[in-house]
This record gives C-alpha cells, structure tokens and sequence, in this order.
C-alpha cells in the first residue's frame, strides 16, 4: 500500500505514547495520534504493532477485526495480515497470492515505561528528536514508578506543556495544596536551552502540601526539563522534615499524545521514595492536582498555543514557557500552536 505524505513532519517524526502496555491484550485496540487513526494489536509472541486503522481493501477499521493464529484478520472479508503488515489470505480466493500492494500501513512501535509508543515517521538523519523521550528516574532503585492516567483533555498538548512548567498558577489553582495566595511570590530561577528542549534549575515554591507525605508546609526546590516537544520532566525535593519518609524526592514526567490539534490525552508516570502505599493512593494525589489544572486549561483562548511572543503577555516568572515557545518555533512544531 503506497504510503502517503504525513502532514506535520516535525511531529510525526517524534515517539508519542498511545496506549498503556498493560490495556493492549489478545484483541485489537483503536487509538488515534496526529488525527491518524491506528489500530494496535500484539502477535503470537505477544510483539506489539501498530498500523493504520484501515484495511487496503475497502477501507474498514482493522480496530473492528480479531488476531487469529498471530494474524490480524480484517472483520470486513476476512483479509487476514502478518504482523509484517502483508496480506496473507483473501478468503473470497483461497488461491489468490496478495502482492505488495495488497499490505497494511505499518508504523513504529515500542514499549517502554510501561506505554506503547508510536512513530509515524522515521526522522531525518542527525535529527535531535530520534528516541524517546529521556525519564532519568527510570533507572533509580530507589523510587518506585507509578503511571497515573490516561486523561483525556480539550486543549493541545503544549498548552498542557506550558502549564507543567508553570509555578505562577500554585497559589490559585492549587491552593491549600501546592500553594496559597499570601505566598504566591516566585523567586528568580534558571533556564537554559538544551538539544531536546530546555532546563529550569533552582526553582522554589512555598506549599502547603506538596506530596501525599507532607507533614507541613515546606519550601520546596524543583527542577523541570522539557524532553521533547510534548513531554516533560519535573523533579521536586522538599525541605528536611517536612515528610513523613525521610529523603523524600520524587521526579514526574509528563507525556502526552496529541489526538488532534486542540485535543490531547495525557499520562504521569511518577517515580517516589515510597514502595508502602498502594497504587491508588499515589494516583489518587495526582489525580487531585491534574483534575484542578484541567478546566483551567480547556478554558484557554486559543487552545493551541501562540509561539508569537506578542500573542500573550508575559513576566520574568514566565521564562521557563518563554523559553518553550521558543524552542517550539525553532523545531518547527505546528500541531498544536499558533
């Protein structure tokens, strides 16, 4: 099947999670990425694929058919696929050998933090964005790693972005929690660009409770970097005494698949220094925090984000989205921005 032009080069270049590993089962899934429908489907050895939602015959969603004997079989005629993505049967011409043409789009695919990744298109070569996106906490023995989510939210994803990045908005979005009015103050902080995106260092913030372990308000230091243009990681240490685990630190990456322009769905994966309380209890704090962002963020006009630096105002305690804007523009993101 010819392949065709994929709009949106720069992003359709880049991994993106689609799914949770453990959601995709001996059945067929549907997801969506860059508005491309995909199907994703594992094989007789349990190997993950990722195609095109839609068979080279007449068009049906693959999503709708079943694996058969490894085999992705198609629920329309019962055109069934190796996980090469060549037709293998016809069953309407039991004798009919399918030829190259007769194949399904096949995109890249890989697991890793516990999510499957897909890439529409294979970079340019010396291309800064050709792996996924760097977690450095993965590897930590220390921490325990938790995904919360998917959440499925009105906006693009670098309007999610931005707001990850944002200290400004603790006191008012997440008071009592992350922050409160009387202590909104943002002290300086640095920013420094970097190949996949940037690094904000020293930044401080006062909170009321800025983990499931806090025993009181702390001032609490963060660091965030930016690790591809839809994915994020922050990494907070809170004052001394301050937790109920002694040597608290946790890092939380943000990792977002952009459905469509002003549509996006979101996961944390969290990596902390508790391996005691049960799973729902992590997600259910980041839940907390995220379920307070989200209307915010489906309220913004527009929801893509403007990369003109006139678009919007901004201050001195805007410079870590400042410096993202940037580095969007000079890597040629345009899903999601304006």
């Amino acid at each position: 099947m010819t392949k065709p032009h994929l709009p949106f080069a720069a992003e359709a270049a880049l991994w993106h999670p689609v799914l949770l590993s453990c959601d995709l089962g001996p059945q067929p899934l549907a997801a969506q990425l860059l508005t491309q429908a995909l199907v994703l489907w594992r094989d007789a050895q349990g190997l993950a694929h990722a195609w095109a939602d839609q068979c080279p015959h007449r068009g049906a969603r693959l999503s709708l058919g079943r694996v058969c004997e490894g085999r992705l079989e198609c629920a329309y005629h019962g055109w069934q696929f190796a996980d090469s993505g060549a037709c293998v049967r016809v069953p309407a011409l039991p004798t009919f050998a399918p030829p190259q043409s007769h194949s399904a789009r096949v995109f890249a695919v890989r697991e890793a933090y516990g999510l499957l990744w897909v890439r529409l298109q294979a970079p340019t070569p010396g291309s800064d964005q050709q792996d996924l996106p760097a977690f450095a906490a993965e590897t930590d023995g220390r921490l325990r790693k938790v995904n919360c989510g998917p959440y499925e939210v009105a906006t693009s994803a670098p309007r999610i972005v931005e707001n990850f990045l944002d200290m400004a908005h603790f006191g008012f979005v997440h008071e009592g929690w992350l922050g409160a009015r009387e202590a909104a103050e943002i002290p300086d902080y640095q920013v420094a660009a970097t190949p996949t995106g940037l690094l904000a260092t020293n930044c401080r913030a006062w909170q009321p409770q800025s983990n499931l372990h806090s025993t009181q308000a702390a001032q609490v230091e963060y660091d965030y970097e930016v690790t591809a243009p839809y994915a994020a990681v922050l990494t907070k240490i809170p004052e001394d005494g301050s937790t109920a685990v002694a040597g608290w630190r946790e890092s939380i990456a943000l990792w977002i698949c952009p459905i469509a322009p002003e549509f996006s769905r979101v996961w944390f994966r969290l990596a902390v220094a508790d391996f005691e309380s049960p799973d729902d209890k992590l997600q259910a704090f980041q839940h907390t925090i995220f379920t307070q962002d989200r209307p915010v963020l489906e309220s913004q006009t527009p929801r893509s984000l403007p990369l003109g630096m006139k678009a919007e105002v901004h201050t001195a305690a805007d410079k870590a989205s400042s410096a993202y804007r940037r580095y969007l523009s000079r890597v040629g993101i345009t899903f999601g921005t304006c």
